[in-house]
């Protein structure tokens, strides 16, 4: 049987238990004869399905509480992306079924915080493109989730990939917290700091989610993340070679599955006065335009 076909049977069998999922995940990590450093990269991806395990968005479909169809299936994706790369690699073969599979390959034989970002951030990005149309049949609060995810992990890509985009005059600092190793991507992916945290998001509105948020991350969604988003989406479009992810974010505000007339949440009318302190200190500083020939 090929990689493909035998990541997909070990994802299936898996696919209506979360812990036999995390498991699983937390197996991919480990490879045959293979003695390199996973283990940071290991943890942050387990800390993540933790949380989705206990808001139970991976509950099997016909459980008394179901999962989410779209949870499941981006999840479902990056699993199986990271399997098949692991079984490649063991089995020294050379041939991986698509680009996605291909960056975990790359990681998996040079372990570095770029290369991971690179393996999970196109896996999760493929996954939230392929599965659009599950993702628009989710509650309005849901979707907010689903956004509020995607533009982290951007910025937790960029944290690694440009300094400077992430965290302006505060750069030297952004490698260090944005390493997997570190607590810093754990933390921002965790999403503890935003209630509820149960699923489905039944009977309440955009601005109950936002008004329950961690002051501490309010502060870092809208004075750090937001007013950068659209450079977020270009950067990792670019490196990521996928030009369908500038599609998710429109007029500076995530746009995923998002409708034209709720784009108001992204951009509160009343800016707390640090927020703006905090936009202004780490704002991306100029760059030094090449010297005219």
């Amino acid at each position: 049987m090929s990689n493909q076909s035998d990541a997909q049977r070990m994802v299936a069998q898996v696919r209506d238990d979360p812990a036999a999922r995390i498991r699983l995940a937390a197996d991919t990590y480990a490879l045959r004869s293979v003695r390199r450093p996973f283990r940071p990269y290991r943890r942050a991806v387990v800390a993540f399905m933790r949380w989705q395990q206990a808001r139970g968005v991976l509950n099997a479909l016909d459980a008394e509480v179901p999962g989410s169809p779209w949870w499941r299936a981006v999840n479902e994706d990056l699993l199986r992306d990271a399997l098949e790369a692991k079984l490649l690699v063991e089995r020294e073969d050379l041939v991986a079924s698509r680009a996605t599979v291909q960056h975990w390959v790359d990681f998996f034989r040079a372990p570095s915080a770029r290369s991971w970002y690179l393996a999970h951030n196109a896996s999760v990005v493929a996954g939230y493109l392929a599965h659009a149309e599950l993702a628009a049949r989710e509650t309005l609060a849901e979707r907010f989730f689903m956004n509020v995810v995607l533009v982290r992990v951007l910025y937790a890509h960029a944290l690694v990939f440009d300094a400077n985009l992430a965290l302006g005059r505060f750069a030297f600092v952004a490698r260090l917290v944005g390493h997997p190793r570190a607590r810093g991507p754990q933390t921002l992916l965790s999403m503890k700091d935003v209630l509820p945290v149960s699923y489905p998001i039944d009977d309440v509105t955009i601005e109950e989610v936002m008004d329950s948020e961690n002051r501490m991350f309010r502060m870092v969604d809208f004075g750090v993340i937001a007013p950068r988003s659209e450079a977020l989406y270009g950067m990792s479009a670019r490196w990521l070679g996928e030009p369908r992810l500038l599609g998710l974010v429109h007029d500076g505000g995530p746009a995923y599955a998002w409708p034209a007339d709720q784009r108001h949440v992204w951009r509160p009318a009343r800016t707390p006065w640090l927020h703006r302190v905090v936009d202004f200190a780490t704002r991306p500083r100029p760059r030094a335009q090449p010297v005219a020939a």
